[in-house]
């Protein structure tokens, strides 16, 4: 992964209601940064709250970029989202395992490229194959992921993200 310019941002470049990507949980909104004091030493911590799946995060303010956490994606970065889930799918001979092990790699990388190729790659038209259950959940969760960065880009609802997701997919498979 070549080194994009979000890895240029500072810890303080972060502030309360913006909404970041973090690797493991996907878009979540700063509420805070607060101070705590953790075994004799001041630490900064924001606190993040990532609503759908009510769970806060308190992650120290130094660690963030550490951690992979960077603001959301560009419009640019969305748009290429949706080239790449406009592709042709590009399926590996590799045992399902080692694909599946890949894929969830790509998801917890929080890139959305990287979670849009998943998307591409997991796409099942109507008349196609069943998915597995291991399938269907790895898909959906980059899914989920990719849509809800669009929302939060695009200032959209989810549901509308999801329509514009499905639309491209849906022509891909024609």
């Amino acid at each position: 992964m070549g080194e994009r310019s979000f890895m240029s941002k500072k810890k303080q470049d972060f502030s309360p209601n913006e909404y970041v990507v973090y690797p493991a949980h996907g878009v979540g909104q700063i509420v805070s940064i607060e101070s705590q004091e953790i075994a004799g030493i001041e630490l900064e911590l924001f606190v993040i709250s990532f609503e759908k799946d009510k769970m806060t995060l308190r992650v120290p303010t130094h660690k963030a970029t550490e951690v992979g956490m960077r603001p959301l994606s560009s419009p640019d970065l969305v748009s290429q989202a949706f080239t790449t889930l406009k592709g042709k799918a590009r399926v590996k001979r590799a045992m399902w395992s080692r694909r599946a092990q890949e894929y969830e790699q790509k998801i917890n990388s929080g890139d959305l490229i990287a979670i849009a190729e998943v998307v591409r790659d997991l796409h099942r038209h109507g008349d196609q194959r069943e998915q597995s259950y291991s399938e269907r959940q790895l898909y959906e969760a980059a899914l989920e992921r990719l849509t809800r960065e669009i929302a939060a880009v695009n200032g959209a609802d989810e549901p509308s993200a999801q329509k514009q997701i499905d639309d491209v997919l849906i022509s891909r498979a024609a």
